[in-house]
C-alpha cells in the first residue's frame, strides 16, 4: 500500500518543535519533575497506544504547571500540544514515527539520550497504573512487547530493578531505539486484541477513587443520596 502526500501526517515543523521546547524549558523548575519536550512526546506516545483513552483534561496537568501569561500564549501552546498529540497516531499509521530525544553533554561532546522520552513513557503508564500493572503481572506477552523500551528505561535509570543489569552497549542502545516505533505498534495491537475487561476497569476506578463516603442508593431510574 502506498501513501500519497495528502495522507502524510501533519507533524510539527522544526520551528514549532523549537517553539514548544522553548516554552517547556522556560516553565520547568529543576527538581519538580517537570517534563521537557522529549518527556511529553514519550507520555503522549504511550497514551496513543494504551488500553483506554486519556483525555487532555487528565494529561495536560502533567505538562502544564502554571497559568499562561495571556490568552494568546495559552491558545498557541495548547494548539502545539494538540498537534503533537494528533501527529503520533498518524505517524505510526504510516510508519513515520520517531521518538523525540534529549541531548546531554559528555566528555565526547553532545549525545542523544532517551532518558526523558522513557520518563514520559513511564508517566503515561502511571496515568492508568493499576490496569497496566495488573496486565503486566498476568500476561508475559505485554512485557515482551515492551522489552526494548524497558531495556532503555533501565539503562537510563528511569526504571529500577533489583537484578544486576549489564549496561547496554552503544550498538544495543541504538538497536533498542530503532525498535521504539515497532514497540508502540505492537502495544497498540496488543490492547486492540486483548482490551481491558470490565473487571480490570472497575478495579482501576476503585484504585484511583477509593470510596470516602457510602455510595449513593439507587431508586428506580434516579440516583439518590
Amino acid at each position: 500500500m502506498t501513501t500519497s502526500q495528502a495522507d502524510w501526517p501533519s507533524s510539527l515543523s522544526d520551528e514549532e518543535l523549537s517553539e514548544l521546547d522553548h516554552y517547556l524549558r522556560a516553565h520547568a523548575h529543576e527538581g519538580d519533575g517537570h517534563m521537557l519536550l522529549d518527556g511529553v512526546h514519550g507520555m503522549l506516545s504511550l497514551l496513543a497506544v494504551g488500553p483506554l483513552e486519556v483525555l487532555p483534561d487528565e494529561w495536560l496537568p502533567e505538562v502544564l504547571h502554571e497559568p499562561f501569561g495571556d490568552e494568546a500564549e495559552g491558545n498557541r501552546v495548547l494548539a502545539l500540544l494538540a498537534k503533537l498529540n494528533d501527529s503520533i497516531g498518524a505517524e505510526l499509521d504510516v510508519d513515520a514515527y520517531e521518538p523525540i530525544l534529549g541531548e546531554i553533554d559528555t566528555e565526547h561532546g553532545p549525545q542523544l539520550t532517551a532518558a526523558g522520552w522513557c520518563e514520559g513513557f513511564s508517566r503515561g503508564i502511571d496515568l492508568r497504573a493499576n490496569l497496566w500493572e495488573t496486565r503486566l503481572a498476568n500476561d508475559p506477552a505485554l512485557m515482551d512487547a515492551l522489552s526494548p523500551v524497558m531495556a532503555l528505561a533501565v539503562d537510563e535509570g528511569v526504571l529500577h530493578t533489583d537484578a544486576e543489569i549489564t549496561p547496554l552497549s552503544d550498538d544495543e542502545y541504538e538497536d533498542c531505539l530503532a525498535q521504539v516505533s515497532s514497540v508502540l505498534d505492537a502495544v497498540g495491537h496488543y490492547w486492540q486484541d486483548k482490551p481491558a475487561t470490565a473487571d480490570e476497569i472497575e478495579a482501576m476506578v476503585q484504585a484511583d477513587n477509593p470510596p470516602s463516603t457510602p455510595p449513593p442508593r439507587h431508586r428506580g431510574d434516579h440516583w439518590v443520596h
